[in-house]
Parts: C-alpha cells; structure tokens; sequence
C-alpha cells in the first residue's frame, strides 16, 4: 500500500538545542484543536499509531504526517514565525516541506535500516523478561519478535492488512536515555526485514516523541547472513 506523507524541517537563525518532545508541546499547544497533533482526545490518550510524529535529527526539527496526519500538518504548518521548545525561543526563517506518496508493506526483497533515533523497544515488563534470559541469542530472539510486533501493530494502525510472514533479523546494542525524566534502555544500530518503511517513520514506543526513527541503509550488505 502507499502511505501519503507530509514531511516538515524547520530552520532557525540560531542552533536549536531541544528535544523532539518540546517540538511536540509546542504543536501541541499552539494548535490544540488538532488531536491528531497531540494523540489525546477530551483529554483521553488516543491509542494507536501516530499519524503525526516529531523528530530532532541532526539538530533540525523534524515533523511528519501521515495520511490524515499529513493533512493537518499541512493546514498548519505555516501559521507561526517562531517557535517555543522550553524555555527558548527560536525565529523560523525556513520552513522545508516535502509531500510524497511512499510504499508500506511487506515485499519479496530484504530491505536494511538504521535507527536515526533510539528505538524504545521493552516496556518495564518486557525489560525484565529481557534481563532475565539466558544468552544473548536469547536477547536477539526475543527483539526480533518484539519487533516483529512493532511492525504488526503499525500495519494495523495504518490499515494496513500484512498477507505474509514478516522475517527479520536485528543488530543492536543498548543505550540508556531519558523519557518523562525516567531513566529508559534504548537500541541503537539497525536491521533488516522484508517490509517497506516510509523514511524517518518511527517504530516501537513514543514514535510521537521521535523515538525509533528509520532510514534506510546498507546495513545488510555489511553484515548478510541468513534470518534465523
């Protein structure tokens, strides 16, 4: 299926110094008539994917929309000439869209990424159960089905009926970041599966807060070997 897609970087006088939660909070807040802009709904958390998600990449402020997030990304987008993320204050002096219609889905070919963003794979249960297996063939196992999973309920979200096995395999290793500042285990690295995902899309857990964001790489080329 393809996915339509609305891609906004924005560019300041300055350097910006936060997080991809402030720019959610800013979005959030500024157009708070918008649920999909901030996933609460009569101040009930709206759960399932989210069609609009906030990136800081490289120091630039990321925000994407999908489908219906893409529309209202794109009724907004241009209706501020500064921006609030904190404590600081930013003047916008360029605004980059990009809207595309992008292919989601299993295919017949291995595709390689990379995590542009830590992926917030565990919740605090599944962080147990991770510690607490024996070997790290285990540990890969159990990432792969977790994502895997990740995949699932993307699918799911977006419409999305997945008409084959998804096969995967993972090359990560752990990074400690903040969240809500709650200490949280994160993944670095990449990996490799017979799905398509749109560029910088997020997987796993707070995708809206720029969690587990995606590029594609060669990432296999340099590591091939055969799923388990």
């Amino acid at each position: 299926m393809n996915l339509k897609t609305f891609t906004l970087i924005l560019a300041s006088t300055r350097p910006i110094q936060s997080s991809a939660s402030q720019l959610r909070g800013f979005f959030a807040t500024r157009f708070n008539e918008y649920a999909l802009l901030h996933q609460h709904n009569a101040d009930k958390f709206i759960y399932r994917y989210p069609l609009v998600q906030y990136k800081m990449i490289g120091g630039a402020p990321m925000v994407i929309g999908i489908n219906d997030g893409a529309k209202v990304l794109k009724q907004v987008y241009d209706k501020y000439d500064e921006i609030k993320l904190g404590e600081e204050v930013y003047e916008i002096v360029e605004k980059g869209i990009s809207i595309s219609n992008q292919e989601f889905g299993v295919t017949d070919k291995i595709h390689s990424y990379e995590f542009a963003t830590p992926w917030l794979a565990l919740n605090q249960e599944n962080y147990m159960r991770y510690y607490g297996l024996k070997n790290m063939e285990e540990r890969d196992g159990f990432l792969r089905k977790t994502l895997i999973g990740n995949l699932l309920s993307m699918s799911k979200s977006l419409d999305y009926q997945v008409p084959e096995k998804i096969k995967c395999d993972v090359h990560v290793r752990i990074r400690k970041n903040r969240l809500k500042n709650v200490n949280v285990m994160t993944f670095v690295g990449g990996f490799c599966a017979n799905f398509l995902i749109p560029e910088y899309l997020g997987i796993g857990k707070s995708v809206s807060r720029g969690f587990g964001a995606v590029v594609r790489s060669e990432f296999r080329n340099q590591n091939s070997r055969d799923f388990p």
